[in-house]
């Protein structure tokens, strides 16, 4: 019996560490099971057709809602190609609502809700033994012309996950995804994460052990998917200072933190690191104190700002933010403020998100009492709320597209601090202006090299410019940016070609 272990990636880069996890659990079965990883920019045809090829017997696919509307076209398209052939799903994305999203594809022919590892060794089990599903726990499927719903099982110890990356090779052109807990001590409303009713960790020794795999294997970055790693300071100074007593100088871990519960003694042991060696990415989302309560996300804004002034004042780091918007309570001004509170902290990446009205969320469960539209299909993006209009979100969506191509992806730095400070008042002030004169000019409806950025928003900042003395630094910034940026060929030929767009 052949069994594929599948899904469709945001990006190449990226590798899905659920799958890597079923495999290992698969592996002392006398089934034929392999693993195969497509994006969800492979062309629709080459995935279809290499997985009809493989002849499988099973198909699992791993869902998220960056790729279940592409998985549910395909599923179709494979199981009328091969009638025979079963699918079987996981992940978030058809956990919740589950029997309702069989009901609706017919062709799915079992879905395991939550964790899947301890369900798909029972499954590989069953079938290895020929027996039904009737015991495989936390599985939705069909069963007697109709669907049957198998109870949750026993949520296992995170030591007795496997350790994949010791069974499989190492990518070493992907970032390796790696977790030590799993749970969050937060209830934020709009979160899945919220939903787990505990944490579990694995034991200090296991992580230094599978760290140490990693360093020695001098891999390019470790990315930790526990949803807030510092949850346990302890824990977290412990793992901290394993990795820079053991650094290899090459390889970077990241995290996802929580700002307000570091004290002096994690950011003193922080200040040690390596540069490069520790990248940290923080959910702020939104310094309003009426939205945060709203979405029960209980954080003391003050400290986490200050604590992130820390963090990028050590200048040791790779620092990202993030933001929310559509947040209740959060208008448009309201969230401008957040936005130059963020902004002002000058961190190294400041992301700038839209509310997901995900399945089996409270946010989602609360849509009608704060008046939220949302998109049909995933990723169920918000559209209005009673606080922010469609145009509203328009508008920062625009906003978006020019912080992302001017601050998030680099080669500004000097002029945009300058110019920042310079054109407008505030932060969100900048980049409302640049965001109306990209799309007004009609940049948006093309793709653009580095080279004509530097163009646009020369041409932005003469536009703006209250003197020739600004439009003349705004001039001499850009082109050092530039120079920096771009190697001397690329420059000797822009240089050439002129500043005009």
């Amino acid at each position: 019996m052949r069994i594929l272990l599948t899904t469709l990636n945001s990006k190449y880069i990226h590798s899905n560490l659920a799958l890597k996890y079923l495999y290992c659990v698969a592996a002392g079965s006398d089934l034929d099971v392999s693993m195969r990883e497509f994006t969800i920019n492979n062309e629709k045809d080459y995935i279809y057709t290499e997985i009809i090829r493989g002849g499988y017997d099973y198909v699992c696919f791993s869902c998220y809602i960056w790729n279940i509307t592409q998985i549910n076209e395909l599923c179709a398209s494979l199981k009328k190609a091969s009638p025979e052939m079963k699918i079987i799903l996981g992940g978030p994305e058809v956990s919740y609502e589950t029997k309702e999203y069989m009901e609706e594809h017919p062709w799915a022919e079992a879905v395991i809700r939550g964790e899947g590892e301890y369900a798909f060794f029972r499954l590989c089990r069953d079938l290895s033994l020929g027996d039904g599903f009737d015991d495989v726990p936390g599985l939705t499927w069909r069963k007697d012309g109709g669907i049957a719903e198998n109870p949750e099982g026993p949520l296992l110890k995170m030591d007795q996950l496997p350790f994949p990356y010791e069974t499989l090779e190492i990518e070493d052109d992907k970032v390796i995804y790696y977790e030590s807990s799993r749970g969050c001590p937060y209830r934020c409303s709009y979160c899945l994460s919220s939903l787990d009713k505990s944490i579990r960790t694995l034991s200090l020794q296991r992580t230094r052990r599978d760290l140490g795999y990693f360093l020695m294997k001098g891999v390019r970055q470790v990315k930790f998917i526990d949803r807030t790693f510092n949850f346990n300071m302890s824990r977290a100074y412990d793992i901290w200072q394993y990795l820079i007593d053991n650094d290899n100088g090459v390889t970077n871990f990241h995290f996802e933190i929580c700002a307000d519960l570091l004290d002096d003694h994690l950011i003193a042991l922080l200040s040690k690191a390596r540069a490069g060696l520790f990248q940290l990415e923080i959910g702020i989302q939104s310094t309003c104190e009426k939205s945060l309560a709203a979405c029960d996300r209980n954080t003391d804004t003050d400290v986490v700002l200050s604590n992130v002034r820390k963090l990028v004042a050590l200048g040791n780091m790779h620092i990202h933010v993030d933001l929310i918007a559509g947040l209740p309570y959060e208008d448009y001004r309201t969230f401008a403020k957040s936005f130059n509170d963020v902004r002002r902290l000058h961190a190294d990446n400041m992301q700038l998100g839209f509310l997901k009205l995900l399945k089996g969320t409270k946010a989602r469960s609360c849509a009608e009492e704060y008046g939220y539209v949302y998109r049909d299909e995933a990723p169920y993006e918000i559209i209005s709320n009673n606080f922010m209009s469609p145009t509203d979100i328009i508008k920062l969506k625009m906003i978006e597209t020019v912080l992302e191509l001017y601050s998030n992806k680099g080669g500004f730095e000097r002029s945009l601090s300058y110019l920042e400070a310079e054109l407008a008042e505030t932060p969100f002030n900048f980049y409302e202006q640049l965001a109306d004169f990209f799309y007004s000019n009609g940049f948006q409806h093309k793709s653009h090299k580095k080279e004509d950025l530097y163009r646009i928003l020369l041409a932005f900042a003469e536009m703006r410019s209250y003197s020739v003395a600004v439009a003349e630094q705004a001039r001499k910034l850009l082109a050092e940016d530039l120079t920096d940026t771009m190697n001397f060929d690329a420059v000797k030929k822009f240089k050439a070609k002129g500043w005009e767009i």
